[in-house]
């Protein structure tokens, strides 16, 4: 083997000795064993079928390479947005929300989620459906909960709400794709997730989060409901802040965002929301900071941005999301 050292041939024998020891298949290991053996024993799964199951998983090490990359440095506002709010995704949503009107305004009238934030995130996490993952969700929860120490309590805990799942929705278990990381349908639920708050809000008989969008808002909507969005409260104001108090109110800024505190702290601290809200809920707010190519923008954030960040807990995700709600708005208002 020409071009090898000793050291790159003693490495190459290793992985050939570690490749020969591996189990043929997931169904063969001792710790995908014993998790069968609790879904067994706890869950009355069958024993043999879940074997069989296992067996025809497929370990993904791209969902491995995926989930391991490390970030460098977090994308600045100005980088991560645009992409989230050009044009052709406020029309595509426009779009969306013409073809599911009653849903939407269903889901406004039962959970007092306005339609466009419930457009914006579907926006936001799959462009209205057109990119939900190509993984077999099985593939790739087996391949985290077994195959990813970090982080394998919380995806062996995704896989057993997705054999739950699967059983209690008829579903072949092989058979959904969602992302890398498991998360399915239009909005992206983890399976857990869909467990919890997916809706039948079609009436059809069943849960469809991948095919059917009236299920899909039905779930958005009450997953923000019940995570404690409020009825026509605000999401965000441009936030005003006296010279003389800059530098102290931006020591309470822990990687973009505030803890939160009443607002009259805020005013008493020299900040205030540039808009004035009648009948603003009395919760604690927080001040968000986001990076703009001529400088930083400051924002009061409300308890409704604070739910959004429920669903995923990035401050630009949550700013998106709102900023793609109000262009989708005034596109809607202004579109026949």
């Amino acid at each position: 083997m020409r071009g090898l050292s000793l050291a790159g041939l003693a490495c190459l024998a290793s992985l050939a000795t570690l490749a020969d020891a591996a189990p043929a298949s997931y169904a063969q290991r001792p710790e995908v064993l014993a998790f069968i053996d609790e879904m067994v024993r706890e869950r009355g799964f069958d024993a043999k079928a879940l074997r069989r199951l296992f067996a025809q998983v497929e370990y993904q090490p791209k969902v491995i390479e995926l989930i391991s990359r490390p970030v460098l440095a977090p994308p600045k506002w100005y980088e991560f947005a645009p992409r989230f709010l050009a044009p052709e995704r406020v029309d595509a949503g426009v779009a969306f929300w013409r073809a599911h009107e009653h849903a939407l305004a269903l889901a406004e009238q039962e959970f007092g989620v306005a339609p466009e934030i419930i457009v914006a995130i579907i926006g936001v996490e799959t462009y209205y459906g057109r990119y939900t993952g190509a993984y077999r969700v099985l593939d790739a929860l087996t391949t985290l909960a077994f195959d990813y120490p970090r982080r394998a309590d919380f995806f062996r805990g995704e896989l057993k709400q997705f054999l739950l799942l699967a059983r209690d929705e008829r579903i072949p278990p092989l058979e959904p794709r969602g992302s890398y990381a498991g998360a399915m349908g239009l909005p992206q639920f983890m399976p857990s997730s869909i467990r919890a708050y997916a809706l039948d809000y079609d009436a059809d008989g069943k849960v469809d989060l991948a095919y059917d969008a009236d299920d899909a808002v039905g779930s958005v909507a009450n997953y923000l409901a019940r995570h404690g969005w409020q009825r026509g409260q605000p999401l965000t104001s441009p936030a005003l802040i006296e010279d003389d108090a800059r530098d102290a109110v931006l020591q309470k800024l822990d990687a973009g965002v505030s803890e939160r505190q009443p607002l009259a702290q805020w005013q008493a601290d020299g900040v205030d929301a540039f808009d004035s809200f009648e009948g603003l809920a009395p919760d604690p707010v927080g001040l968000l900071m986001l990076e703009e190519e001529g400088g930083p923008s400051y924002w009061i954030v409300f308890n409704n941005w604070f739910v959004i960040t429920r669903y995923n807990r990035s401050r630009l995700y949550a700013s998106a999301v709102a900023e793609l709600a109000q262009a989708l708005k005034e596109a809607a208002r202004n579109t026949p």
